[in-house]
């Protein structure tokens, strides 16, 4: 469990150091995250996402419950690693990790190292997943008591550090606002917030604006996206708020299927309506697809 003056506080803190030394968001590819309230289509949204964007690309999954690998057709808990001895070891999760670095004998080629020495070493050979189309790192779930301080330090140390090697980065982040609050990514170029058709979506956005802006964290565009229950009417509400709204994705019985059977929703007919819909929001968004 956390506690200011224990182990976590030492990951926090190492954390810190090696962001201080080890790069600068400038050097990023472009920094992508959607965010919204729960059960909008985060996930599918960056999963789809996952389709058009160019390789390189570095996903950054930050919702405990894993929903984007199992939408890629990733099962994280099988999925291996090659690591510098060039041994297969299980992925781990950044909840995962966060265990390891306070277990004094998980790695003994690291006994005695200091949290600053085992961080950049473990993130760089336990934590990514690695296709031809991305990479994937997943916070995971957390299985032991306490708060999730520790994982989001270390995702705040992702970027500077491998940023630089990606054309892209995306997040999924989890529903709500804390992420935001705690200012697990300060800077983003593009931030796609998925919304239903509710009066709390449209006050969720207002939220997001007003935490930006006090936290400190800036973007160089917001955009709206509705999903698949709006319809004319309640799209127009949208269009009437005066941010950017780029459409919505559309209703798929296959996206629907491949969800309830696991299959990966970059298996998608091309021509279908969750795909074409996609293609036009990124469009509008001056993305090439």
């Amino acid at each position: 469990m956390y506690n200011e003056e224990g182990i976590g506080a030492e990951i926090i803190a190492a954390a810190a150091r090696i962001n201080r030394a080890t790069g600068s968001l400038e050097r990023a590819g472009r920094i992508i995250m959607a965010t919204g309230r729960g059960g909008t289509g985060k996930s599918t949204f960056v999963a789809l996402l996952t389709r058009y964007l160019k390789p390189p690309l570095l996903l950054l999954d930050i919702d405990p419950d894993q929903s984007l690998g199992t939408m890629l057709g990733i099962d994280l808990e099988s999925a291996r690693v090659k690591t510098e001895a060039d041994r297969e070891v299980p992925v781990k999760t950044l909840s995962d990790l966060t265990s390891d670095i306070e277990d004094e004998d998980a790695f003994t080629e690291l006994a005695g190292s200091p949290a600053t020495v085992k961080i950049p070493w473990l993130l760089r050979w336990y934590t990514q997943y690695q296709s031809e189309r991305f990479d994937l790192i997943s916070l995971g779930p957390k299985w032991t008591e306490g708060d999730y301080r520790s994982a989001n330090f270390l995702f705040e140390f992702i970027i500077p550090a491998v940023g630089e090697h990606y054309k892209s980065i995306v997040i999924d982040s989890p529903a709500g606002l804390e992420h935001i609050n705690r200012k697990v990514v300060p800077c983003i170029n593009d931030l796609f917030v998925i919304v239903d058709p509710s009066r709390k979506s449209v006050t969720h956005v207002e939220r997001i604006k007003k935490i930006t802006e006090q936290v400190g964290i800036t973007y160089g565009r917001l955009f709206l996206v509705g999903n698949y229950e709006f319809d004319d009417e309640s799209e127009q509400y949208l269009k009437d708020t005066g941010e950017t709204y780029l459409g919505k994705m559309d209703y798929d019985v296959d996206l629907k299927k491949f969800n309830l059977t696991g299959k990966s929703l970059l298996d998608l007919p091309e021509d279908s309506p969750a795909c074409r819909s996609i293609r036009q929001i990124m469009s509008k968004a001056g993305y090439e697809v």
